[in-house]
């Protein structure tokens, strides 16, 4: 690995773990049956702040003063009526870090990720910075299934580095995974809990033909068109069922070969997807022998501020069959 990125993986990894901990903390203490019989999606809302403040003050002691561009920011939380979700942020932030920390230190952490905000003065394209989802998979993490910490480098408009934390993911008999790649370097999957455990590379399949092929897709379908996925797979002669599941853990399913296709397509004309959604998983899918693009066979620019306002869609596959799979993503896109 490039020397200059060494301490950024070790710091990202650190960030991650102590993140997700964080979230299954939260998870086992605050989501009970109630909550969910109510809909109340407080417990959600507790891990993402206090995941964000996690990462954030992690990577600045790490690194110094990255530039970090998150999902969140601290507005919501400081009004009056949300003191009790502001305690329990500041709770388990402190907890998982294993310190002391005062109310308006985990609001400034959380504020941390405020790089790129303003929509009207987008970072400059050559700029490097990190962007965070600190829970990818919000109705995932609710109902105990699949949720991701997603941490990425940007460099040049592209992911250079990409961590993906994933606590309730399988492979290699492990449950609980992270993902990390490097630019060149590969994907490496190790335990998210354990970091004596020696990790694994990951590998995307090597199937060529697209009728063997399995999806990989969203849970809920205003991700994801699931009808113009079914016509697509019918296009290339899929018959095997679907392996549906939230968050970036879906491009960790193609990355270690448990899938071979997952699409993201539009559900309007005028959707942008956000970068924390996908930097991350791009790179995780890409180091470990695979593609990703757009709808339209456009590499991922990840330079124009919070979203990918030049791409339309996602097709990430194991390489092989991709530009099948976009012929026949757009295919179905323009009937």
């Amino acid at each position: 690995m490039p020397h200059a990125l060494e301490k950024e993986l070790a710091a990202a990894i650190s960030a991650v773990r102590c993140a997700a901990k964080v979230c299954r903390a939260v998870a086992k203490q605050l989501v009970t049956a109630q909550t969910l019989e109510k809909k109340d999606r407080s417990p959600v809302t507790v891990a993402d702040y206090a995941s964000q403040a996690v990462v954030c003050h992690l990577l600045s002691k790490s690194l110094g003063d990255p530039r970090i561009m998150a999902e969140e920011d601290s507005q919501t939380l400081r009004q009056n009526d949300q003191a009790a979700i502001r305690q329990a942020v500041v709770d388990h932030a402190a907890a998982g870090l294993g310190q002391q920390a005062t109310e308006q230190q985990v609001l400034g952490w959380i504020d941390q990720g405020g790089y790129g905000k303003s929509q009207d003065t987008p970072p400059p394209p050559d700029a490097a910075f990190w962007t965070l989802d600190p829970i990818d998979g919000t109705k995932g993490f609710l109902r105990g299934e699949q949720y991701a910490v997603a941490l990425a480098l940007i460099e040049q408009g592209k992911p250079v580095l990409g961590v993906l934390g994933c606590p309730n993911l399988t492979d290699n008999n492990t449950e609980g995974i992270l993902l990390t790649a490097a630019v060149g370097q590969g994907t490496r999957v190790m335990s998210l809990w354990d970091d004596a455990k020696p990790g694994w590379p990951a590998r995307v399949t090597t199937v060529s033909d697209p009728a063997k092929a399995r999806f990989c897709e969203s849970v809920e379908s205003g991700h994801s068109s699931h009808s113009d996925a079914e016509q697509i797979a019918q296009r290339l002669g899929i018959t095997a069922d679907s392996l549906r599941m939230d968050s970036q853990a879906k491009y960790a399913a193609v990355a270690m070969g448990h899938a071979s296709i997952y699409l993201r397509l539009p559900t309007s004309k005028d959707y942008q997807e956000n970068i924390w959604d996908h930097a991350a998983g791009s790179i995780v899918v890409t180091e470990a022998g695979g593609r990703v693009t757009d709808t339209n066979g456009k590499p991922l620019d990840f330079s124009h501020g919070r979203t990918l306002k030049t791409n339309r869609g996602i097709v990430a596959t194991n390489g092989p069959i991709h530009d099948h799979v976009v012929d026949a993503v757009g295919q179905v896109l323009s009937a």
